[in-house]
């Protein structure tokens, strides 16, 4: 029997059952598993940092085959090939454009005016959470310090209900420590309208996450502290797995030559041609400089995401790994975590009196 619907602005904003987001994951969240958690009755959202334009448009084209749900694909504006990339994903009328790290006002226009999309913007911050919906946001994510990969300072606990105080009228998806049903329930108390599972959806079946990634993150002996955080590793704070490698690029950032070196080589690699890369380090350079040391940490992430090289890669994990202990299927894992915030909130409303006043 499958698990009641639950209805929030996000459920009704994206026509969804489940307020539950796949967030895009470079080298993860490939169509396989967008269309795996739309199925499911939440919403995936394609990475493509890694893909070319071509690639992108063959994505989005594919997950349209497996499936008739509601999608996205993300957007992080920072990085070459992005922009044209959101370009692709406008002219096949992608339903969801998450949008982080650049202003997406041009995006927000054309998806609106062309065909009534929906756009969604990763932040960090009240400061970023403005200039979102200045620049024509629907709804926010907000990602907290406890995310895997470039959460903020602030963790979701003050995050959530922050942002959402400040913008009560705009719906909100709070990303960062989320990895099961109590996490749902305790969002939605908080000010949220969905969670986004980046770490717990990587750690399932249809997720293209190397095999022994998977064990090791699920294992028994990981726990919620078991992560570095830090800024040397990609030019941007991110939290990563601990492991003798990730701690070892953090204690300090590589000389300029040898990321500007590896940046380029990473391009090669992902089929991003160099002339997309040098006018920005020429006229754009702390940007650039930070998108170079990005490049430069790719060589270590994919080593570890695609081929489970856990002694020399280096894996973007969150603190909720310490709630993950299976493997199990996307489908199984949704109904799952319904089912619990379902019963979570029962009881706690149960154990708050009901609703019932004091006479």
């Amino acid at each position: 029997m499958a698990a009641p619907s639950i209805s929030t602005r996000i459920t009704s904003l994206f026509a969804c059952k489940y307020p539950i987001i796949l967030p895009g994951m470079s080298w993860i969240s490939d169509a396989s598993l967008v269309a795996a958690v739309s199925n499911a009755g939440g919403v995936g959202i394609l990475a493509t940092g890694p893909l070319n334009e071509q690639q992108t448009r063959e994505a989005i084209k594919k997950i349209r085959l497996m499936t008739d749900k509601p999608f996205g694909i993300g957007c992080t504006l920072l990085m070459p090939g992005a922009k044209e990339n959101a370009k692709i994903a406008i002219e096949e009328q992608v339903p969801i454009i998450n949008i982080s790290l650049g202003k997406g006002d041009w995006i927000a226009e054309r998806v609106h005016g062309e065909y009534g999309g929906k756009v969604l913007t990763t932040v960090t911050n009240s400061k970023h959470a403005q200039s979102a919906l200045d620049s024509g946001a629907d709804a926010l994510m907000l990602t907290g310090h406890e995310a895997a990969a470039h959460g903020g300072d602030v963790t979701s606990l003050v995050l959530i209900p922050s942002i959402s105080k400040r913008f009560p009228e705009v719906p909100i998806v709070a990303a960062g420590g989320f990895a099961d049903g109590r996490g749902l329930a305790a969002a939605i108390s908080l000010g949220a309208d969905a969670v986004a599972m980046g770490s717990r959806f990587a750690i399932t079946k249809e997720s293209a996450l190397a095999q022994r990634m998977k064990e090791i993150i699920s294992g028994s002996e990981r726990t919620e502290s078991d992560t570095v955080y830090g800024k040397n590793f990609d030019g941007i704070p991110a939290r990563v797995l601990k492991s003798d490698e990730s701690l070892r690029l953090n204690v300090r950032p590589a000389p300029l030559m040898v990321v500007i070196y590896r940046a380029f080589n990473a391009a090669r690699k992902m089929n991003i041609p160099l002339y997309k890369v040098i006018p920005g380090l020429i006229t754009q350079w702390e940007k650039m400089y930070i998108v170079a040391q990005f490049g430069a940490a790719t060589e270590s992430l994919m080593k570890a995401t695609i081929d489970g090289n856990y002694e020399e890669g280096v894996q973007f994990i969150g603190q909720s790994q310490g709630l993950i202990g299976d493997i199990p299927t996307v489908n199984e894992l949704v109904q799952r975590i319904i089912n619990e915030a379902t019963d979570v909130s029962s009881r706690s409303f149960a154990a708050l009196g009901g609703g019932e006043k004091e006479q």
